[in-house]
């Protein structure tokens, strides 16, 4: 029978998360989750919240969260956009600030739903490729373009670049808007947060479900000069003032000012990856460095698929990306140290 209406539906490759498993008994470190709980105030706010609130629409302004974050970065809350999780943000900004006939510039190797939303939205793009140390060469993106979206560390590959290297490409891309994709920065990179004083069209993207343990509240921001900031809400209310709940805001809150549990979850992060790192190279991995809370190697004899393969039997889930250049490379979080020994112990009997 003829159907001549699905010709006219969009058609897209959507982006694919990790597997979250169906059992409580699977080690999962497939994607980049913190293994930690989120601070205790936040355990505080959800014991003690009002439900009645829920019967009332959320402060669309989102003024308290957005006070906190302004606070804690020494900005101004006119600076500070709020969304439901960073990949909002993200996707906001691509409508928002890639609107010319130029390409925009991000990695070849980089986090997969860059291209998904290029694709969506229509927006003309162009991989600058990685050399073969995973690295990004700042000269690359010195040719005209529509925007640069550059995550600081990358993924999956961990690597992480230096102020300089940012103040160099912002130095050189003054006429479009870069994005700085810092959803990994807490663990041990650069912020390009003291560049925003000098250059109005920096957005930098942070996310509070790495290292603040809140991938289940689905809370990001963006961080900007009052312009863009000023065209991100815009573009927002456009289609919904309410992105944010009464319990996000809450909860972001008081994850948001409690500095002290956040720079002790990041330490014990770190400290479990560099250890494991060591762990793994000691097997035989090559394991790139790392600046996030997960950890790119490759095995010179076992295949990585095969690796992921028999991880997964023993019941213990990593991150398997089957595309060029990286086929044969794996993406492992960095969970609690029980769970990263259970990882190597697993791997020295699949190596053996």
């Amino acid at each position: 029978m003829d159907k001549p209406f699905l010709d006219k539906l969009r058609k897209i490759d959507p982006y694919v998360p990790g597997e979250q498993p169906k059992t409580a008994d699977i080690i999962k470190l497939n994607a980049n989750e913190n293994p930690y709980p989120p601070a205790p105030g936040v355990t505080e706010v959800l014991r003690t919240f009002d439900t009645a609130k829920l019967a009332i629409y959320p402060d669309a302004n989102a003024k308290a969260l957005k006070t906190a974050i302004a606070e804690r970065f020494d900005l101004q809350p006119t600076q500070v956009f709020l969304g439901n999780g960073s990949d909002d943000v993200l996707a906001l900004a691509f409508q928002s600030f890639f609107c010319s006939d130029k390409p925009i510039l991000y990695p070849d190797i980089t986090y997969s739903f860059y291209p998904v939303w290029c694709d969506l939205f229509r927006i003309p793009y162009e991989n600058m490729p990685l050399d073969e140390d995973f690295c990004v060469n700042v000269r690359d993106y010195d040719k005209p373009n529509g925007g640069i979206v550059l995550p600081n560390p990358n993924a999956p590959t961990g690597r992480g670049v230096s102020l300089e290297f940012l103040e160099d490409l912002l130095q050189h891309n003054q006429d479009c808007v870069v994005i700085i994709d810092e959803a990994y920065v807490d663990f041990g990179a650069q912020s390009a947060v003291p560049l925003l004083a000098k250059y109005e069209n920096l957005l930098i993207v942070q996310t509070t479900s790495k290292s603040r343990s809140l991938a289940g509240m689905r809370i990001g921001y963006a961080l900007g000069s009052e312009t863009l900031i000023s065209t991100l809400e815009a573009v927002k209310n456009s289609y919904n003032s309410y992105t944010m709940d009464a319990i996000a805001l809450a909860v972001g809150e008081a994850s948001i000012r409690d500095e002290d549990y956040f720079q002790q979850t990041c330490r014990k992060v770190s400290t479990t990856r560099d250890r494991s790192a060591e762990a793994l190279r000691a097997l035989g991995f090559t394991v790139l460095p790392s600046l996030t809370n997960f950890l790119f190697v490759t095995h010179p004899e076992k295949k990585a698929p095969d690796i992921f393969a028999a991880l997964r039997e023993k019941g213990i889930f990593i991150r398997y990306f089957k595309l060029p250049r990286i086929d044969n490379y794996l993406r492992i979080t960095v969970g609690t140290d029980e769970q990263m020994d259970k990882l190597i112990a697993a791997l020295k009997e699949i190596l053996l």
